[in-house]
């Protein structure tokens, strides 16, 4: 029992009411998503806009560190090699594989040439020239030096080694100052016409235009031309279409 009689609202103010509730729920629905993106923690980078959701090229020199420094003294680098350790540098690059995805690897070279490089791999990423993998090639081992079975596709730099198909001297790759890119599709080929391994006789004829194949005059040529470097493929007797040094070696 009520001691006292319910007043229900007047009928004029309900709409009102009704109005102002329907307000405030539109007004938190317009206003929270916003406030959400305000407060959310910021990150290292700003968000990017639609141009700058294009892959850019990331790269940069550096001196070798502790790590990459005894990588190197088992697998490419050994006491009696021409250059030191702290001669060396490495190259970080960015590149597009041969599936359009953006990677990046390192490159080994001498200190005097790794501005350039950098430079060179910049113009190949912008050109979108394909490259299977950048990667630290493995350790010679002569009895293995020329595996006919071996797929390996590695675009790499410093390696102290022979030089191939002369062991009595020292490839250029001893010193810093040659990459070979793409081994697969730009193989060795001797002056009798023979290559290195199987799985690269496909690219002996250079008619066909394949990605990652080099081809006189195209963008790879001529990046490591503007820098002075030139290329095995221009050779006479032989042809070594991966291979690019600053001693035309």
């Amino acid at each position: 029992m009520h001691l006292f009689p319910m007043r229900r609202p007047y009928p004029a103010l309900l709409p009102s009411i009704l109005s102002v509730l329907v307000a405030l729920v539109a007004c938190s629905a317009t206003i929270g998503p916003a406030r959400a993106r305000l407060d959310a923690p910021t990150t290292t980078s700003p968000p990017v806009s639609r141009l700058d959701a294009v892959p850019r090229f990331q790269g940069g020199v550096y001196r070798i560190g502790p790590f990459l420094q005894e990588r190197l003294t088992h697998t490419n680098w050994h006491p009696g090699c021409p250059v030191g350790v702290d001669d060396l540098r490495h190259v970080e690059v960015s590149y597009w594989d041969f599936q359009g995805h953006v990677r990046s690897g390192p490159l080994i070279v001498h200190d005097s040439v790794a501005d350039d490089v950098l430079w060179v791999f910049h113009r190949l990423f912008d050109a979108r020239f394909p490259i299977h993998r950048v990667k630290m090639p493995p350790r010679y081992r002569p009895a293995r030096a020329n595996d006919w079975f071996s797929i390996r596709n590695r675009t790499a730099a410093f390696n102290c080694r022979p030089a191939t198909g002369n062991p009595g001297s020292l490839s250029q790759h001893s010193y810093g100052w040659a990459i070979d890119v793409n081994p697969l599709q730009n193989p060795y080929v001797s002056s009798g016409g023979a290559v290195l391994r199987r799985a690269a006789k496909p690219y002996t004829d250079r008619s066909h235009h394949r990605p990652g194949m080099i081809h006189p005059g195209d963008v790879v040529v001529r990046s490591f031309a503007r820098i002075g470097w030139e290329w095995g493929g221009d050779w006479v007797t032989i042809k070594d279409y991966m291979h690019f040094s600053l001693t035309g070696r």
